[in-house]
Order: structure tokens, then sequence, then C-alpha cells
């Protein structure tokens, strides 16, 4: 079984830049989307073979998640059920037979940090969500969680060292939900690996000279980590700032 995520940044723009295409090459089973940036109606896209999902932002223009499925879940639930997070699309969960499927896009902590204390509410709210998940069935979270975790996962980390992304309060965060049962995909099958990023800025030739950030994942619930056959960083795809990122369970 096959998962794909991307943070497309746009989605109305990427389907204009190969997006089809990309999309059927991959040939996964649940294509998992970030940062759609659009609302209901605003978009005619469908795939066949697949039903899709959308949790949109109340704000127009901003955030919003989908994912695209082969397989029909047995419940869809929008939001992790806290009112201070739900409102601009940011969590879109499938639960299946066997696991659920968590498709997020974490708050970034903004220039000059100004929205890292929400951030930090979120990551125990989110954190929570995806624990209380794990104690019915195994957890697949995909997305984009605006944070680099370990100096490896990024290209100048002395650099970025307080910059949104790269803080140590949201560094930790990531580490608090790994210990607490999940399994960073990437990592599990690549544990040294370097210069493995999938966001780029669009300034200063970035991409170009892979100067990159690894802030897009694939976690899964510790239980399922023998079950990876592979986790992929797919870097040669463009269309958005960020690649996607896929693994094969």
């Amino acid at each position: 079984m096959k998962f794909v995520s991307w943070n497309v940044n746009g989605l109305r723009a990427v389907v204009g830049k190969n997006f089809r295409e990309t999309f059927e090459a991959m040939d996964a089973d649940f294509f998992c989307l970030q940062e759609t940036k659009m609302q209901e109606g605003q978009l005619d896209l469908a795939f066949d073979g697949y039903t899709s999902y959308w949790n949109y932002a109340e704000k127009k223009g901003y955030s919003g998640t989908a994912v695209f499925s082969r397989h029909e879940p047995l419940s869809v639930a929008l939001g992790m059920g806290v009112e201070e997070h739900d409102h601009e699309g940011r969590v879109l969960t499938l639960e299946m037979e066997r696991f659920f499927l968590v498709c997020v896009y974490t708050p970034n902590s903004q220039d000059g940090l100004r929205r890292l204390e929400y951030r930090m509410r979120w990551e125990e709210d989110f954190r929570r969500f995806v624990s209380d998940l794990d104690k019915r069935k195994p957890v697949i979270i995909c997305g984009d969680m605006n944070v680099a975790h370990e100096e490896i996962d990024i290209k100048n980390p002395q650099a970025n060292r307080r910059n949104a992304g790269f803080t140590d309060e949201e560094r930790q965060q990531m580490t608090q939900l790994l210990s607490s049962g999940f399994t960073d995909t990437f990592r599990h099958l690549h544990p040294t690996e370097r210069d493995a990023y999938s966001w780029w800025s669009y300034r200063f030739h970035a991409r170009e000279k892979n100067v990159g950030w690894r802030i897009d994942y694939f976690l899964v619930s510790d239980r399922m980590a023998p079950q990876l056959k592979a986790a992929t960083i797919h870097a040669d795809v463009m269309g958005s700032d960020h690649c996607p990122v896929s693994i094969e369970i």
C-alpha cells in the first residue's frame, strides 16, 4: 500500500503545473495534500478510482487539507475536536479498518515567532489527539509539520537556531511526539542520509543549490514500523516550494 503527502502551496496553481500527471504517475492508494488554499466549489478535480475528502479553512485562500483515497473509509473527521484549532482546515482524519490516516498541516510559528505560543498549545493538543487514536488502532500521520527535527534535517542549522521551524521548543515537541509511540519513517529507513530535504525557499536559488529543510513527514505508530518497505522524498517533483514524500507499507 502506497501513501503520498504533498504541501502544494495552492492547489489551483499546482493543477496548472502538471499536477494530474504527477498524481497519476505516483499511483498511490492515498494521496494527501496540505495548504490547498481553496474553498469548496473552486476547483473541479477528480481522478478515476478515487474519492476525495476535504477540510477547508474558514479564511479564504488559506491553509486547508485534502485526501484522495482509493479505499472507502469507515469514517472521516475534520479537525481534532478543539475549538481553538479547528477553523483553519489543518487536520483531516480517515478511519480505515486497520489504521487511522491523519493528514496534518501544522501551524507555522511565523516571523519573529509571533505564533510560537499558539504553536505550543497546538502541539500539546495534537499529540493528545493522535495518542488517543493510537489507543484504538495504529496511526499514520503525514503532512507538513513545519519543523526540521534534527540538525541533519536542515542545511544550515546554526544560522537557523531561532527561526520558525527550527527553534528548540518546536524540535522538542517533535521529540515528545515521537517518544509517545511514533516512528519517523524516513529516519527509520535512512538514519544517516544527509541533504535530504522537502522544502526550499523561493529565494536565493535555494532549491537549485539544495539549501533546504526536511519538514514534511510520515510518522507511524511504532508497532507499524516493521511493515515499512520504503520512505522516499521526491525532490525531483516540481510545482510547489515543497516536494512530495511517500511511504510504502
